[in-house]
């Protein structure tokens, strides 16, 4: 399948993240939200982010130009039907994220191909709410995504090797890294990436280094760009608080029991970057 025009349904961070990197590879996009005003926001959010690059001459005015073009904005999943793969990044919410994919499986051909952006959430399960199982995957970015080289291909039990191969030929499109991962909660980087950040609340909490200390010895001995405590508080406390909970549901195994520090400062509403603080002040 020759993938021309991708839908995207969702206009945040990952969203708007997906569709410029589809347009700059030259790939058309319908970028699909509940408001013109959100819609308007992650349109301008790509136009912000093309600067950067141009004014690092990594692009011309021209390419710009070019790739804004690609991008339509809409509030009607009835422009979808262009698409012959339709990636949803929606909030991480299941019930939500199956209102939407029954909703699409019900207006796109039987052909496209439907993904999620999911982070958590079982590939498999979702693919069971559509009729179209074998055509569904994960599609899973890393944000920022213009930036992250990285996306995991997650397959569900039903997943086909067509429907594989295709979005994983798309990956490479895009100029990604693409990684095939069987369904499993936290998928591979998240399953590693999380319990690390859990297990350095633990050393903050039973006081062995300060956050700067714990931070500054993973960044130099691990040669990681940015320490754990730090990516938390880029994630956000409580999304890492909640992928812990859904790991220690799925496999009930006490080594993913959240840091009881943890949950007290999601508690308190110190959930990082985006409230102001979190381990640290911002």
């Amino acid at each position: 399948m020759s993938i021309t025009t991708v839908g995207i349904i969702g206009a945040g961070t990952m969203g708007n993240g997906i569709a410029q990197a589809c347009a700059v590879s030259g790939i058309n996009v319908v970028m699909v939200d509940i408001s013109d005003a959100a819609v308007a926001k992650g349109i301008a959010t790509v136009s912000d982010s093309l600067d950067r690059l141009l004014k690092k001459e990594k692009i011309t005015a021209a390419d710009k130009d070019a790739a804004l073009a690609r991008i339509k904005g809409s509030t009607s999943y009835d422009d979808l039907k262009a698409a012959q793969l339709v990636i949803e990044a929606a909030t991480e919410n299941y019930d939500l994220k199956v209102k939407i994919l029954k909703q699409i499986d019900a207006l796109v051909a039987p052909e496209v191909i439907v993904a999620t952006n999911t982070s958590s959430i079982s590939i498999t399960k979702l693919a069971a709410v559509t009729s179209r199982a074998d055509r569904f995957i994960g599609m899973h970015f890393f944000n920022p995504v213009p930036m992250m080289a990285l996306v995991e291909i997650i397959r569900g039990l039903q997943t086909s090797d067509a429907t594989h191969d295709a979005v994983h030929a798309m990956a490479k499109v895009l100029g990604k890294s693409p990684i095939t991962v069987k369904n499993a909660p936290g998928f591979v980087v998240n399953r590693i990436l999380i319990p690390m950040i859990n297990e350095a609340f633990f050393v903050l909490a039973e006081g062995i280094a300060t956050p700067e200390d714990i931070d500054a010895g993973m960044k130099l001995g691990c040669n990681q760009p940015i320490g754990p405590l730090a990516l938390a508080d880029m994630v956000g406390l409580d999304v890492c608080l909640a992928v812990m909970d859904v790991y220690l549901s799925e496999f009930g195994d006490s080594k993913y029991r959240p840091c009881p520090l943890l949950k007290e400062m999601v508690a308190a509403g110190r959930l990082g970057r985006k409230t102001g603080q979190g381990v640290y002040k911002y």
